[in-house]
């Protein structure tokens, strides 16, 4: 009974709508109908987002790299008060290390994310954090950003930049 009700509430939306009957298809091949129909860029949309780990890791990642080993604006008194989006911060973080590093992850992303293009994802994440989420990370992120926007839909977040931290805090 249950039943015939809901074909008759469905019966108005029926005028305009496709049906397909997926009795027999995979994830991947309804995905490619609904593309196929509705459209979609093709293009990986590919989010970046900074955070600390003190504040706990992002929900939602494919991709986690810790950048925790860089050395620390934080402690550096002229520096501290600043961001990673900051020029003078970029260039303290981007050391030897940081510049190896960001060379590094680059390589690694023009490896995997044609990869999960290829796939069919629409989307990835990708995670870098340190212990704030105010220095380190964000000017990795910033740079990444720099390196991959040309080729990739690029968001970047920011998720703990504005969070005051402590005095002592920072490691």
């Amino acid at each position: 009974m249950a039943g015939r009700r809901d074909r008759e509430v469905m019966n108005d939306l029926r005028d305009g709508a496709a049906i397909v009957d997926t009795t027999n298809l995979n994830m991947h091949q309804l995905k490619a109908i609904i593309q196929d129909r509705y459209g979609g860029t093709g293009k990986l949309a590919v989010t970046i987002v900074s955070f600390g780990f003190k504040h706990g890791l992002p929900l939602e990642f494919n991709l986690v790299f810790d950048v925790r080993f860089l050395p620390n604006p934080h402690f550096e008194p002229t520096l501290t008060h600043l961001d990673g989006r900051d020029p003078e911060v970029a260039r303290f973080v981007f050391g030897p290390e940081g510049a190896e590093l960001v060379r590094q992850v680059e390589s690694l992303l023009r490896f995997a994310l044609p990869q999960f293009q290829q796939e069919g994802k629409l989307y990835v994440t990708i995670c870098v954090g340190c212990t704030g989420g105010r220095h380190r990370s964000v000017a990795v992120v910033e740079e990444l950003r720099r390196r991959l926007g040309g080729e990739w839909d690029i968001l970047v977040r920011h998720r703990d930049v504005d969070r005051e931290t402590p005095s002592g805090e920072g490691r």
